[in-house]
């Protein structure tokens, strides 16, 4: 950040103003922000690539049923064998239903089972465009019809409205949740970090307001520009904001208590350290943002939308955390560092911290350091063939055992395996009667369940029962069969449906990780370039980054199956801990590397490695703590996927904060030297050869009024 630009806090009444400036913005902006929740978009439809098969389906049997009705499956059981009563209690209930409200269509049953101890009502439910909210109050109503029924019949309502009412109560409350939870975690870490009862404060604050500013953007966007927001998203703004955001506040605060020990005036401080921290933040965060917009290249829709909302979020934090926060410290003065206040004229003490020891235990032998350490990330990256990264069942994805799949259960084992969730075949009208016999013909459909098919307009529609479970792989097998096969009798055929919809949203993730994660990388890598003036270190850096990835998504792939004992994650989970690990932790890279290089101009690519880590491991080792703890709070929520994308950030970030950037850097650094900067001119500074052990940059402290700082390199 150029001088001049960072002197703004110099002025009179600047401070002051900016205060007012983000009050009056949060004032203005914070009923739009309470709006996050309203404009989610988390139907089906609204998670798949356009060009997938099923996105077609669906919208061509929009013509024969609206894109809002979702069917229930009510399943009875009785084990030993139904009664008399039980038939007349589903009789009843049945047509209780079809005398509902949001009822589109026919109530289909009671359908006994071939055993005899399980009885089938499928219901159509029109609840309209809000229907996901809508879903989990409609499914109790009808859980609390059922289940009132005769002693020993078990009632349960599954199938498509059931899962969406489970999952739409698995993110209800999600953002209070998280919001509460990402806040705690932050108070305690800034609690433990500073060790001030009030310090804390003004980055909990500024985390704060840049969420309320990010929210009110998004809402504006989904609601005018077409941005696709939904309960993922919204959970991963939320801690994005609060862990990158508070790495953001901990850099500058760090630079800032290290100039209030050199300047009599804290305005000056604090010009220092925004222009000696602000073009590490500010690059730090465009590479962040910039590598989360790279999601926009994904074809999931849901994934698309995630790129901007993360960016969003990101830029906020930056902006919020480069003027509120220095105004806030500014104007509340020194005291507000209480008890471990920092006076003009003290000594620095990270020249013989913890940090500054750790340099000097790796100068004995950095190569043997890089090299060792480097063969073991790799080692554990071999862990990476336990990821069974394949999608998650209905059942897989939560971590209780809702209703919705207990009623899944029974269903499968009573009835076909896709009862409740039947296969969609659309055809050109004139190849009906085609279709529907190679339809039937396939082994994985129950050819009595093919449907007549009903004509309306350019298309003509039926449905079709799985003979196996519809989330499992011969359900898969199935549909790319009848994909092949329907093309003969009529090449416009569309097969789609909920087993279809999986399908598709896997084989999309799949792609979407072979494109985006080296545009990520190429991203990353052309950032560093131009932050560092070289090409080495960029490289090398790059390296790390990716070993470091490689580490964390093994041992966490081992955590999962042996210790969490889930079955297997998303197929788009490889891809978002990867932007998340790769993108933030280039914050650190950044954050040391630019020290690094700014004190290597005085001493050398050596020393100024040891300085670089004496004066910036402790902040990174926070601001990995902050990060990782926020991430952590998402295994707040109930879903698997949220679970192991929270750990395996939180490993990811505490790895490279602890091992990669600290030690496995610092050896590098130490061994490569001066070659680390090639082929610009640092790239040819010889280490000063009578420079003290551990040099303190702008060791004489400056009086008010004096300079604000050294001369930049």
């Amino acid at each position: 950040m150029h001088r001049s630009i960072a002197g703004w806090i110099n002025h009179r009444f600047t401070p002051v103003l900016a205060i007012v400036g983000w009050i009056a913005v949060v004032v203005l902006l914070g009923p739009l922000a309470g709006q996050l929740t309203d404009v989610q978009e988390n139907e089906a439809e609204n998670w798949l690539p356009s060009s997938a098969e099923s996105t077609k389906a669906l919208k061509a049997a929009e013509t024969f049923a609206s894109p809002n009705t979702i069917p229930a499956v009510i399943v009875y059981e009785r084990e030993g064998g139904l009664q008399p009563g039980d038939l007349e209690k589903a009789e009843a209930d049945a047509a209780t239903f079809a005398e509902g409200d949001n009822i589109d269509g026919e109530v289909v049953g009671p359908i006994p089972s071939e055993d005899g101890e399980a009885l089938e009502i499928i219901v159509p439910l029109n609840l309209g465009e809000d229907g996901w909210n809508l879903a989990p109050d409609a499914v109790e109503e009808m859980e609390d019809v059922v289940t009132d029924g005769p002693d020993g019949l078990d009632a349960y309502v599954t199938g498509p409205a059931g899962q969406a009412a489970d999952s739409a109560s698995a993110f209800e409350g999600i953002d209070s949740t998280l919001l509460l939870a990402a806040g705690g975690v932050v108070t305690v870490l800034l609690l433990i970090t500073y060790r001030s009862p009030l310090l804390w404060l003004l980055p909990l604050i500024s985390a704060g307001v840049a969420l309320v500013v990010a929210q009110a953007v998004i809402v504006l966007l989904a609601k005018h520009a077409n941005l696709t927001v939904d309960g993922q998203s919204a959970a991963i703004l939320t801690v994005l904001v609060f862990g990158a955001g508070t790495d953001y506040a901990l850099l500058l605060v760090a630079r800032y208590r290290e100039e209030l020990r050199r300047h009599e005036s804290r305005k000056q401080a604090m010009a220092v350290a925004l222009h000696r921290a602000g073009p590490a933040i500010i690059a730090s965060g465009a590479t962040v943002a910039i590598g989360m917009l790279c999601l926009m290249l994904a074809q999931m829709t849901s994934t698309r939308g995630l790129g901007p909302v993360a960016a969003i979020g990101i830029v906020a934090g930056l902006l919020v955390m480069l003027t509120l926060l220095p105004a806030l410290l500014v104007v509340c003065g020194r005291w507000i560092f209480w008890p471990r206040i920092p006076h003009f004229g003290d000594a620095d003490p990270s020249s013989h911290g913890f940090w500054a020891k750790i340099g000097h235990r790796i100068t004995r032998a950095p190569r043997r350091v890089w090299v060792t350490t480097s063969v073991l990330l790799a080692i554990a990256t071999i862990g990476i063939v336990q990821l069974n990264a394949t999608g998650l069942s209905t059942e897989e994805a939560f971590r209780s055992t809702p209703d919705s799949v207990i009623g899944e259960q029974v269903l499968s084992e009573h009835f076909p395996g896709g009862a409740g969730a039947p296969v969609v075949v659309l055809s050109r009208p004139d190849n009906a009667d085609d279709v529907r016999a190679a339809f039937q013909a396939n082994d994985g459909i129950a050819a009595d369940s093919v449907t007549e098919p009903a004509v309306e307009g350019d298309w003509a529609y039926m449905e079709g029962t799985l003979e196996v479970e519809p989330d499992s792989d011969a359900a898969y097998d199935v549909i790319d069969e009848l994909r092949e096969e329907l093309d003969a009798a009529d090449p416009d055929a569309l097969v789609g449906g909920t087993t279809a919809v999986t399908l598709d949203i896997q084989r999309a993730s799949s792609r979407d990780n072979k494109v985006i994660i080296p545009a990520v990388l190429v991203v990353v890598l052309l950032i560093l370039m131009l932050l560092l003036r070289a090409v080495v270190a960029p490289l090398i850096l790059l390296g790390t980054v990716v070993l470091s990835f490689g580490a964390a998504l093994g041992i966490s792939a081992l955590v999962f199956r042996y210790v969490f004992d889930f079955a297997g994650t998303d197929t788009s989970f490889p891809l978002f801990v990867f932007v998340f690990l790769v993108a933030l932790g280039i914050d650190y890279n950044i954050f040391l590397m630019t020290r690094v290089r700014e004190e290597a101009f005085k001493w050398g690519t050596r020393r100024g490695a040891l300085i670089g880590l004496a004066a910036t491991g402790g902040v990174i080792t926070s601001a990995g703590l902050v990060l990782a703890g926020t991430f952590a709070a998402l295994g707040t929520l109930p879903l698997v996927f949220f679970a192991e994308m929270g750990f395996a950030v939180a490993f990811g970030v505490l790895l490279d904060t602890l091992i990669v950037r600290s030690v496995l850097v610092t050896a590098l650094n130490l061994d490569v030297g001066r070659h680390m900067w090639w082929p610009s001119a640092l790239g040819r500074k010889e280490d000063v050869e009578d420079a003290p052990e551990l040099p303190e940059p702008d060791a004489e402290p400056v009086a008010a009024g004096s300079e604000p700082g050294p001369q930049s390199p």
